[in-house]
């Protein structure tokens, strides 16, 4: 039903789970852990799946916190659930014990962060533009907002999508390359003539390796590779499938 990280289950004050889509009542393409409300699945069973997702992290269903995503780096300080629609942003912090805070990706880099020490968490959504656009480095200021240290702060990169998966034009290679020099060793050319296969975690922790908090780790999960565990929006659409299921990583304050 979930991965988990070694580095964040060895802390005491939280849990966390990547969830895999093994686990769930979703049927067909979504099936079956389908955490994704933005997603045309029956809301039926994508809300029975957040209740198994929230049991597994001792919490009541509704503490399970989703934004709605927009691949920007605005973040959310969360101080109890809201009502009526979601929040636009793509990260949230807390450090409010039992709010869960969880991030929706089917391709994207899911990064949760916790200051161990001083009870503050953070979850971001990575995708290429997110991470491109600051969201890493916004979460972890809006951490030290709520009194974490940078240099207590662990940090784990969850189940993305990996460089021999991700072929990207040369548009997308220059945007990169334009906005720094040291870009280039996160591409490489594919078997088409002007693409490229990028590496998204790669790119990700070089971001995170500049902040200097006290460690970071990358799973090296590949969603597109795995089929079995993950859902993948860049498979679904090389398949002319027309939806696909969203994994959900989590991370909740125990105390």
């Amino acid at each position: 039903m979930f991965v988990q990280a070694p580095q964040l289950s060895a802390l005491s004050a939280i849990k966390h789970a990547f969830f895999t889509r093994e686990g769930g009542v979703s049927e067909g393409l979504y099936g079956s852990l389908n955490g994704g409300l933005g997603s045309n699945d029956e809301q039926v069973h994508v809300q029975e799946n957040r209740c198994r997702m929230a049991a597994a992290l001792g919490i009541e269903p509704v503490n399970l916190l989703s934004l709605y995503q927009i691949h920007s780096p605005h973040v959310m300080t969360i101080e109890r659930p809201w009502e009526g629609p979601r929040p636009q942003a793509d990260a949230m912090v807390t450090r409010v014990p039992g709010l869960a805070l969880g991030i929706s990706t089917a391709d994207c880099g899911p990064v949760l962060f916790v200051d161990n020490e001083n009870g503050v968490i953070g979850a971001a959504h990575a995708g290429w533009k997110g991470a491109f656009g600051g969201v890493l480095e916004a979460t972890v200021a809006a951490m030290e907002t709520l009194g974490a240290r940078r240099e207590a702060i662990t940090a784990v990169l969850g189940p993305t999508i990996s460089r021999a998966n991700y072929e990207v034009g040369t548009e997308f290679e220059k945007q990169f390359r334009e906005a720094s020099a040291d870009n280039a060793s996160h591409f490489t050319p594919s078997d088409r003539d002007g693409h490229f296969m990028f590496d998204l975690p790669g790119y990700i922790s070089r971001r995170m390796d500049r902040l200097g908090i006290g460690s970071f780790h990358d799973m090296e999960l590949c969603t597109y590779a795995d089929e079995k565990r993950f859902y993948s929006f860049r498979r679904a659409t090389h398949r002319n499938e027309p939806d696909y299921g969203r994994l959900i990583s989590a991370i909740t304050l125990t105390a």
